[in-house]
């Protein structure tokens, strides 16, 4: 019986998160543009264009809320793209580890960061 790599029986290896990373690229995607939607829209057809009237905007809890699920669907945009870049171009091992958990941490501290500065206002 001949062991061979082709058809439904094939020994499969790798990350096997193509489709998902794909399809969340396309989600994050959505949710940036509807905010970006949202923004231009409130910015269009405001009357205020001074810092108060800025500031006005986001006492605003559910814009507050938009704000940070953009936020986060940037990040996550982010991951997903710089930890493909990390996979392609970056052989050794421990150096991707190193860039993959360096990346992680500068996400979830500009994370804490947009969350800081949106309930602060």
């Amino acid at each position: 019986m001949a062991n061979n790599n082709i058809g439904p029986n094939r020994l499969v290896v790798g990350a096997h998160y193509g489709l998902r990373d794909w399809l969340a690229q396309r989600v994050t995607a959505v949710v940036m543009a509807l905010y970006t939607v949202i923004l231009l829209v409130t910015f269009l057809t405001g009357s205020n264009f001074s810092y108060e009237g800025w500031a006005g905007l986001f006492t605003h809890q559910w814009f507050k809320i938009a704000t940070f699920v953009a936020f986060m669907a940037l990040f996550y945009h982010a991951w997903i793209g710089v930890r493909d870049i990390w996979m392609d171009y970056v052989k050794p091992a421990a150096l991707r580890l190193v860039l993959q958990v360096a990346t992680i941490l500068w996400l979830i501290g500009c994370a804490g960061w947009a969350a800081q500065i949106l309930w602060r206002v």
